[in-house]
Parts: structure tokens; C-alpha cells; sequence
């Protein structure tokens, strides 16, 4: 295989600065949208999440975005997992979308902050009830002896929960990431894509800029 050889042409059109909107979460809105109306585009709500522990070693994983506002970015999350305690150590945090069937990216920086325990709860109780026992039966990101093991513990939280409400586990938890800078991708042909940075100013209004390719 000669990976050098595989390429192809972005031919689905160009982005221009007159077409944006001044807010980035709308014009965010916009593309999530576009990007959930084409049936091609396999889990639009899904994000890279990248973050750094108290080494400086970057990690990433995929989540699913639950949630837009104003504010911010929301997913849920272990709290003892490595992005978790990674955040503990230092709440910057990058979000990347990767929109390749319709030729678009999206790059998020910012903070993540926790949500409220209220904030939580509700969304931990909209869940269908197997992903609400799978968060307790798995100790995110720590070793498990087998697939047998973990299927087994959640038996175990079957037979504990079988009657009545889950509860929401005390290592449960969620973020909102409050951006400070937000990159729109559009490919180009020729690979002069169309790339244009959003930058949070300190009145909360956002600065516009075209990027090279």
C-alpha cells in the first residue's frame, strides 16, 4: 500500500466571509445541522476531545456532544476517567468534529468547566436504561481482566437496579467547554481550503479572520 498515492479533490464548495455569521455557535449551529441532514455523514454529534495531563502528554478519545448554547460545548463523562483527571489537572481543552463527507471541520479551544449536579442528574436520567447501568459497571479507563469481567458486573448492577430508578453514580459527571477560539474548515480544491478563525474579545463580541490554507 503506497499511502503517499491516496488523495482526492474537495469539489463541494467554498466557504466566504460574507456567508458567516458573526456569532460562531450559530454558525456552528448551522453546519451541526447540515451535517446531521446528510444521512452520509456517519455520528455528526461526534467530537475528538483532546486534552493534556500534568506531563504535557496529550491524549484524545471521541465522545458525543450532548448538548449547545451560548456557553458552551456540553458532554458527560467518568470522572475517574483519564480525561477527567487530566481536566483536574488543567481544563484546556481542544474539540474537533471531523465532518469529512461533506468536506468540513470544525475545531473548538477553550475551558472545560464541570456542570452542576442538577445539570447531571438530568441528563443521567434521559438515558436508556443499559447505558445508564454501563456507567456503573465500568471504571473508565482503568484495566479490566476481560470482557467476561465486565459483562458480569453489569449483570451484577442489573440484579442491584432492577426495581425503580437508577440513581445517578457519584463519579458522574459532565463539562461545558467555553470557547475562546473556534476554527471553520471548508476543503478546496487544488487543496487551497477555505479556513476562517472566530477569536473571543474581551466584550464577548468575536473577531473574524481568514487563515491560509
Amino acid at each position: 500500500m503506497k499511502l503517499d498515492d491516496i488523495r482526492r479533490e474537495y469539489v463541494q464548495g467554498g466557504l466566504r466571509r460574507e456567508t458567516l455569521q458573526d456569532n460562531p455557535i450559530e454558525q456552528f449551529e448551522i453546519w451541526l445541522k447540515q451535517a446531521v441532514e446528510a444521512k452520509f455523514s456517519a455520528d455528526p454529534t461526534a467530537m475528538v476531545v483532546a486534552t493534556v495531563d500534568n506531563e504535557g502528554q496529550p491524549s484524545q478519545r471521541i465522545v458525543l456532544l450532548k448538548n449547545l448554547d451560548q456557553n458552551g460545548f456540553v458532554f458527560f463523562t467518568n470522572t475517574g476517567s483519564k480525561k477527567a483527571q487530566d481536566l483536574s489537572a488543567n481544563n484546556k481543552i481542544s474539540l474537533h468534529f471531523p465532518w469529512h463527507a461533506i468536506e468540513r471541520q470544525v475545531i473548538v479551544y477553550g475551558e472545560a468547566k464541570p456542570l452542576s449536579t442538577a445539570a447531571v442528574a438530568k441528563y443521567f436520567l434521559s438515558r436508556p436504561k443499559e447505558s445508564q447501568l454501563a456507567a456503573w459497571a465500568s471504571q473508565q479507563s482503568r484495566p479490566v481482566s476481560s470482557r467476561q469481567a465486565l459483562m458480569q458486573t453489569f449483570e451484577g448492577m442489573k440484579s442491584k437496579f432492577a426495581k425503580g430508578d437508577i440513581p445517578l453514580p457519584d463519579f458522574w459527571g459532565g463539562y461545558c467547554v467555553e470557547p475562546h477560539k473556534i476554527e471553520f474548515w471548508q476543503g478546496g480544491e487544488h487543496r487551497l481550503h477555505d479556513r476562517f478563525m472566530y477569536v473571543k474579545q474581551a466584550d464577548d463580541s468575536w473577531s473574524i479572520e481568514r487563515l491560509n490554507p
